[in-house]
């Protein structure tokens, strides 16, 4: 499960579509999305209720306390709306830590409104946690205690007896309708594969739920089979980050091809990169470096499972605890690319490894674990030819590689990687599967604190 952040925009959407589908019953939700792209005349055309309606306006940027911080505006017009997205799109601001651009809003009716309901779906290793509460809103941390949770198995629907306990104050009058609304909800939680999904508040509007506020995660590997029901998705990259030109690259290769290409720069300085082949190796890998072979004491901290949200996870939790600052990239390639896949990708790793040459020792780690199908000499084939075009620019930047690799024709791939050495000049070092992966990263460790 890979858990992907999609806009308040998008969870709104998905809501609004399939509570009709799974319930029959139609939510009152209307939203529009506005970026640099808007053109605000057809979206008033397209969207008729923005002329008719007083209008709540606040970035959809993926981070949470927009009220708190100013960034929401009420009860406006829509050329209010628009005054207020223009002096703001675009411009830099800081959450939590983190600055970047505000590119989009989500603009919705103003709802007054009295009640301010909260729900909380979250995917778990066995099974799905619902918590409500009837004190929502912005000062649901000063009332967590009043927040009921229940757990519910997976493989199991959300009943009337699981979901009373969770409603047992409401008031009798709208106690059924709140019901049916998480039922429901829950349901489609499941239905799209949603692993996280909040209303903090929803209230009623002329008795039926309306989420004023909502974020939704998505599992991003469910996408082959529900492509139709989610539509024109989009899977942001966390506040804060953009893509490098480099990156970008490879996430245009990535899109293209039918296995996976993923790459990013974490520091652009650093002296020890990786090439790691599979997704659950390359976790091992870049917790190894980050925690160092001294510090495994730390690698029961929480990793998220990496996506883009590597880049912040590792530099801001981890610190200085082993090599993280050393660590320049993230990297990692399965789904057997074809071999001119690997050699483009291979190409843009080891550029961005060697392009700040400042005379001291680097580390480019080759790595994987144990391949299935995979053939390693045909996916070595690739970065091989890449190696002899960058034989220069590995030279300067004083590079000694390190590969690991076990599968099918491992041999043979391990067995050329050797020869390269000899033939370019450069050293490498190439382990089998008699190698754990954990320890080439130790040596590519000690080997760049080495004395020179």
């Amino acid at each position: 499960m890979a858990r992907k952040k999609i806009r308040e925009y998008d969870s709104k959407r998905l809501l609004k579509e399939h509570f009709k589908r799974l319930s029959g019953k139609e939510l009152p939700i209307k939203s529009a999305q506005i970026t640099a792209s808007t053109d605000f005349t057809e979206l008033q055309e397209k969207e008729p209720w923005l002329s008719s309606s007083k209008l709540v306006v606040k970035p959809d940027m993926l981070f949470g306390k927009r009220g708190k911080s100013g960034l929401v505006a009420l009860n406006l017009d829509f050329a209010q709306v628009v005054s207020f997205v223009k002096e703001r799109l675009g411009k830099e601001v800081e959450m939590s830590g983190c600055k970047g651009p505000i590119t989009t809003f989500i603009v919705e009716p103003f709802i007054p409104h009295n009640e301010e309901f909260y729900l909380n779906i979250v995917s778990e290793r066995l099974g799905n946690s619902i918590s409500f509460s009837e004190c929502g809103g912005i000062e649901i941390e000063d009332n967590w205690d009043k927040v009921k949770t229940a757990f519910v198995p997976t493989g199991v629907s959300l009943t009337s007896e699981i979901v009373a306990p969770l409603v047992a104050t409401l008031p009798l009058e709208i106690k059924g309708e709140i019901e049916e609304f998480l039922k429901v909800v829950f349901t489609l939680f499941q239905d799209l594969d949603f692993t996280f999904l909040e209303m903090n508040p929803f209230t009623l509007v002329d008795g039926k739920p309306y989420p004023l506020d909502m974020r939704g995660e998505l599992d991003d590997t469910a996408a082959f089979k529900n492509f139709k029901k989610w539509g024109d998705i989009e899977f942001p990259l966390p506040f804060g980050r953009v893509m490098s030109a480099t990156e970008s690259f490879i996430h245009g290769l990535d899109e293209k091809t039918s296995a996976s290409l993923k790459f990013t720069v974490l520091n652009p300085k650093g002296r020890i990169w990786t090439m790691v082949a599979g997704g659950g190796a390359s976790v091992i890998y870049a917790d190894t470096v980050c925690f160092s072979y001294f510090n495994t004491k730390f690698i029961a901290k929480t990793f998220v499972t990496l996506s883009d949200n590597i880049c912040s996870t590792i530099i801001k939790q981890v610190g200085d605890l082993g090599f993280a600052s050393e660590l320049g990239n993230y990297a990692e390639y399965s789904g057997a690319p074809k071999e001119e896949e690997v050699l483009q990708y291979a190409r843009v790793v080891i550029d961005c490894a060697t392009a700040n040459p400042d005379d001291q020792k680097r580390a480019l780690v080759i790595g994987g674990g144990i391949a299935n199908f995979t053939d390693v000499a045909a996916t070595f084939s690739g970065i091989i030819r890449a190696l002899k075009e960058k034989e220069s620019k590995l030279k300067a930047a004083r590079m000694h590689i390190f590969v690991r690799r076990g599968g099918p024709n491992y041999q043979k791939g391990l067995a050329l990687m050797r020869a390269l050495g000899e033939d370019i000049g450069i050293p490498i070092e190439v382990y089998g599967p008699e190698a754990t992966m954990t320890g080439i990263c130790k040596e590519a460790i000690q080997f760049i604190t080495a004395a020179a």
